[in-house]
């Protein structure tokens, strides 16, 4: 793609999106076309030098006015969040395939060069996932369908929509499941974060009020991978950039338990903490790891950063935000 030619982002105002326009600005992109339901004063990242549009996308005409001009589409856009949000708004998560359904149309329509989706690993069969010593989910593994109820089958049924798209239309279509991406400028509380988020938060909650104890969801050895948000938005330009035409995974393969993470976070905190564990809590599946054999062979690369260097980096970020917010607050009182 030429950097003069127009890129569309859609959930420019969510933290991958956001993260992707202030990729595509810092490698020379000079037109970036963001678009994003929330008002603007909600996005995590948004440039003065980009077109930032509010609009939303459930709605067909809104879609159409987005891909108008535009070469290269990659759409982020969903109603999502972490397992306490995808657990309680089923019907909500669904609902998001009018999102890329309309995009696709759109962009048909509009003569789009390329069109990138971003799926999950929630679309993978809960069979697969009830061992906390995941061995690694394999491409092969999403069949026979039972994903995660709600955001799961979205993402699977959303994926089927941009294979048909290419088959019998022609459009250019690639697409990613991603596994649990975290890092700065991104949701950290308020329900929709994510676990690495989530954690950050509640140990730097600790260690502020003096009171060192943390609430962990389910027994704390269910397992996942988590991989960084800069890996993310290579992989994603790689694979958009690639041959492959099938959903791959896009995730690190460093798996650890919930323990583990809190045990990382602890550290880069400098604190221990007291461990209570709410078995009500949503927990998703025992186990989920990222088989990262087909990427390696088609690509000659997989996400590498580590899990410590990523959780770093996050951490200060949460660390600063939180006590921007604590010092306003003292300040207004």
């Amino acid at each position: 793609m030429k950097k003069d030619e127009l890129v569309l982002i859609t959930g420019a105002g969510g933290f991958i999106g956001g993260s992707m326009v202030a990729d595509f600005r810092r490698q020379g992109y000079t037109r970036i076309r963001a678009v994003d339901i929330k008002p603007f004063a909600e996005w995590y990242q948004r440039f003065p030098d980009v077109e930032n549009l509010q609009l939303d996308l459930n709605v067909k005409e809104n879609c159409e006015r987005s891909a108008e001009g535009a070469a290269d589409v990659y759409n982020f856009a969903a109603n999502m969040g972490g397992m306490g949000f995808i657990e309680n708004n089923k019907a909500l998560c669904m609902l998001s395939v009018l999102i890329n359904t309309h995009m696709l149309q759109a962009a048909q329509q509009a003569g789009v060069k390329r069109y990138f989706y971003s799926s999950s690993a929630c679309v993978y069969n809960a069979d697969k996932q009830r061992d906390v010593n995941n061995p690694g989910l394999k491409e092969e593994d999403a069949y026979p369908a039972m994903p995660e109820d709600g955001y799961g089958w979205e993402k699977l049924f959303s994926e089927r929509m941009c294979r048909h798209f290419r088959e019998d239309f022609g459009l250019y279509t690639r697409m990613a499941r991603f596994h649990n991406v975290y890092g700065p400028n991104g949701t950290w509380d308020g329900g929709r974060e994510k676990a690495p988020a989530a954690i950050c938060r509640k140990v730097i909650e600790a260690k502020v009020s003096g009171k060192h104890e943390i609430s962990i969801w389910g027994s704390g050895t269910q397992t996942r991978s988590f991989m960084y948000i800069d890996d993310c938005l290579k992989g994603v330009q790689m694979i958009l950039n690639s041959d492959i035409v099938d959903a791959i995974n896009l995730g690190s393969s460093e798996m650890v338990s919930v323990n583990q993470l809190v045990d990382i976070v602890e550290d880069i905190a400098g604190i221990k903490l007291k461990r209570s564990y709410d078995l009500s809590a949503p927990k998703g599946v025992n186990g989920r790891n990222s088989d990262n054999t087909l990427i390696q062979q088609l690509l000659d690369w997989e996400p590498n950063i580590t899990l410590r260097d990523g959780l770093e980096k996050t951490y200060a970020w949460i660390y600063d935000q939180y006590m921007a917010r604590l010092n306003h607050k003292a300040y207004v009182i």
